[in-house]
């Protein structure tokens, strides 16, 4: 099956989830992931900038993207910061640094929200079932809501073959992968201003595809992001990071573990503006605006959620 590429190395995709089931009312994953989100939406909505993916700085809140800004550059050294991190000065850390955090007090199971929404004949994006079949020139976008701050990764597999991964990409957010609690990410986004670069769309080959959505609350060892995947794919036409074994295996072994999931019984709404000034501002979703259609909460405290998902075109 060979897909379009558009935006970046991203595929055409249709999604048809294959969780494990688990004895677990619908309704408490639900209100396990959204009992995170504020009450009330942030008050300033005038900014127009995407939000950093970078990870936060040491000494900075990654809340507020003020503390991110530098004249010398995202990552520089400012006066009185001595931006060390794991032995090194003024650099962003390799991705298999480990930044030293207090130890959390009850930190909540990871979860994940998926929406997946589809182009409609007036070119509107409306939530539609993950379940369903795609077919060619069908057009979707995905949009993904964690309930923790953590790191996403995004790997494809076409049926039997190696994992590449789509995301982080090099091309970009600066090749960052940091996402905030209920901070909506859309991919492809909305914002594009081209309309071929605001959906992935199914192109004639039909066949198997597989997403692996992978959210950890810290970087993945072994895993390039940031400065070490902008210099990986420096003077390469056309790049693609695949995972070693060592590092595949470690994703695999973390599939096995069960999650918890609750999915919406109807489908057809639109996708309002709240969603869409949120994941292109960078602001939180509050509790009065839609939930995900597809939620999946890890079933222990764990610090890494693997979600796989089926990707169905015929």
């Amino acid at each position: 099956m060979k897909f379009i590429v558009v935006l970046f190395a991203f595929v055409t995709v249709a999604l048809a989830m294959t969780m494990p089931s688990v004895a677990f009312s619908q309704d408490d994953v639900r209100g396990a992931f959204l009992v995170s989100r504020p009450k009330e939406k942030p008050q300033n909505t005038s900014g127009t900038s995407r939000p950093s993916r970078r990870r936060p700085r040491p000494g900075t809140t990654a809340k507020d993207p003020k503390t991110e800004i530098n004249p010398k550059g995202p990552h520089a050294a400012t006066p009185g910061d001595t931006g060390t991190t794991q032995g090194t000065t003024g650099t962003t850390p390799p991705s298999n640094a480990k930044v030293q955090k207090p130890a959390p007090i009850n930190q909540a199971r990871m979860g994940l929200g998926l929406t997946l929404f589809m182009r409609d004949s007036q070119g509107l994006a409306v939530r539609t079932d993950p379940n369903r079949v795609f077919q060619k020139g069908d057009g979707v976008r995905v949009l993904l809501e964690s309930n923790s701050d953590g790191y996403l990764y995004i790997f494809n597999a076409t049926d039997n073959g190696p994992a590449v991964m789509l995301y982080p990409n090099a091309e970009l957010d600066e090749a960052g992968n940091y996402l905030q609690a209920h901070v909506p990410f859309e991919i492809p986004a909305s914002a594009n201003t081209e309309e071929r670069l605001r959906w992935l769309v199914f192109d004639e080959n039909a066949g198997d595809e597989h997403l692996f959505f992978v959210f950890t609350r810290e970087p993945l060892a072994g895993v390039p992001i940031e400065d070490e995947l902008i210099a990986y794919c420096t003077d390469k036409k056309s790049c693609t990071w695949k995972p070693s074994e060592e590092v595949w295996s470690r994703i695999q072994k973390e599939m096995a573990q069960p999650l918890q999931t609750a999915k919406a019984k109807e489908y057809g709404a639109p996708q309002t503006q709240s969603e869409q000034v949120a994941s292109s501002r960078g602001l939180g979703l509050a509790k009065d605006d839609p939930p995900p259609s597809l939620i999946m909460m890890a079933s222990s405290n764990t610090p890494t959620l693997v979600a796989t998902l089926n990707l169905i075109h015929k």
